[in-house]
C-alpha cells in the first residue's frame, strides 16, 4: 500500500494496543513480516505537559519501518502542535485514534467519543494535517452506538480535510470488543472514499484477512488481538495472500526461541520488574491454545525471572513431547 512517501511491504498491518504493541513486540512482529506498526496510543495533552511516560510510547527503531505515532486527544491545537513536534523524530506518519472506545478515554470526549462531534473530528484532521509534513491517518469505529451508525459521514469528512489514510474498526464504541465486526460497512466506506482503507475487526486468521480484502475490497487489514503472542500471523497471512498456501502453526518448540527473545528484549527495555511481569500477559497467550498447556499457562503467570520462563518453557515441551 502506498500513501504519500510511505510504502509499505505488504497490506497486512500490526494494530496499535494498550499495553501490548510495546517496542519489543512490535519489532518481533516486524520480524515476521508486519508490514506496517504503530506505537501505542499516546496523549496529546500528556506530551503537552511534558510527560516522561508518553515520550517512552513514543520510542522507535529503524527496524520498525514503517511506523507511525498513534496520537489521541480532542483539541485541535494541542493535536497539531504536538503531530509536529513528534514528526521531529524519526516516525513516518501520524495516526490519530478516534475509536478506542475506553471510558477512561471517552469520558474526556476523546477516542471514539469524537464519533458524536464530526465537525470537531473534521477541524481536528484539517488543523494536524496542515501542521505536518508528514502522512496523516485516522483510526475511526462504525459508530458510537448502534442509533448513530455514521462512519461513511465523517469517512468523508475526514478524507475531505487532508488524511491520507483511515482506518475502520467494524463495531461501534458501545459494542467495544463484542459481537461480531460489521465488514458491510467497511464496504461502504470503501465505496465512498479515494483515500485508501484499512479494515479492522474479527481477523483472526489468514483466511480471515483474506476473506476481509474480498469481501470488502479494503486496501490493507489491520491485526490485533490475534497478534498476541502469535506474530507468525503475519508470515502466515502475507504468504496465504500471495500464493494460497497455508502454513501451519508453530509448535511450542518453534515457539520457545521467540517468547525468550521477546522477553530479554521486554526488560532491557522496561528493567527486570516491569518487564518479566508484562511478560506473564504475553506468556499465556504464547501458549494458548496448546493442547495440555492449562496447567502451565497457570505457572506461567508467577515467573519472577528469565530463568524461571526458560526452566517453565523447557519443562513444558518436554511434557507435551510426551503427550
Amino acid at each position: 500500500m502506498k500513501f504519500k512517501n510511505v510504502v509499505t511491504p505488504n497490506n497486512v498491518f500490526l494494530a496499535p494496543m494498550a499495553g501490548i504493541t510495546d517496542l519489543p513486540f512490535r519489532l518481533i512482529c516486524k520480524e515476521f513480516g508486519a508490514g506496517m506498526v504503530y506505537t501505542e496510543m499516546v496523549s496529546a495533552k500528556g506530551l503537552f505537559y511534558d510527560s516522561d511516560r508518553s515520550k517512552l510510547l513514543l520510542s522507535v527503531e529503524k527496524e520498525e519501518h514503517p511506523v507511525g505515532a498513534q496520537l489521541f486527544g480532542s483539541d485541535p491545537k494541542i493535536l497539531s502542535d504536538m503531530a509536529k513536534v513528534v514528526c521531529e523524530s524519526d516516525v513516518d506518519f501520524i495516526d490519530i485514534n478516534m475509536g478506542c472506545p475506553a471510558p477512561k478515554i471517552t469520558k474526556n470526549g476523546e477516542g471514539s467519543a469524537l464519533l458524536k462531534r464530526p465537525e470537531l473530528i473534521g477541524e481536528i484532521v484539517y488543523a494536524v494535517a496542515n501542521a505536518i509534513d508528514k502522512p496523516l491517518t485516522v483510526k475511526i469505529r462504525k459508530g458510537f452506538d448502534d442509533e448513530s451508525i455514521n462512519a461513511v459521514q465523517v469517512a468523508k469528512i475526514i478524507e475531505q480535510a487532508g488524511a491520507s489514510v483511515l482506518t475502520l474498526h467494524g463495531r461501534t464504541r458501545e459494542q467495544f470488543y463484542s459481537g461480531v465486526a460489521d465488514w458491510d460497512i467497511i464496504k461502504e466506506v470503501k465505496d465512498a472514499i479515494n483515500i485508501p482503507l484499512v479494515g479492522n475487526g474479527d481477523i483472526r486468521t489468514p483466511e480471515d484477512a483474506k476473506r476481509m480484502m474480498d469481501e470488502t475490497g479494503c486496501d490493507a487489514v489491520l491485526i490485533a488481538r490475534a497478534a498476541q503472542g502469535n506474530p507468525w500471523i503475519f508470515k502466515r497471512t502475507v504468504h496465504y495472500l500471495e500464493t494460497g498456501e497455508l502454513l501451519p502453526e508453530p509448535t511450542l518448540e518453534e515457539r520457545i526461541p521467540i517468547i525468550l527473545k521477546h522477553a530479554e528484549m521486554l526488560t532491557a527495555h522496561k528493567g527486570d520488574f516491569i518487564g518479566i511481569r508484562e511478560m506473564r500477559t504475553h506468556l499465556t497467550a504464547y501458549v494458548k491454545g496448546l493442547h495440555g498447556a492449562t496447567e502451565f499457562r497457570r505457572r506461567l503467570t508467577q515467573v519472577e525471572s528469565l530463568d524461571d520462563i526458560k526452566h517453565l518453557l523447557n519443562e513444558m515441551n518436554e511434557e507435551l513431547k510426551k503427550r
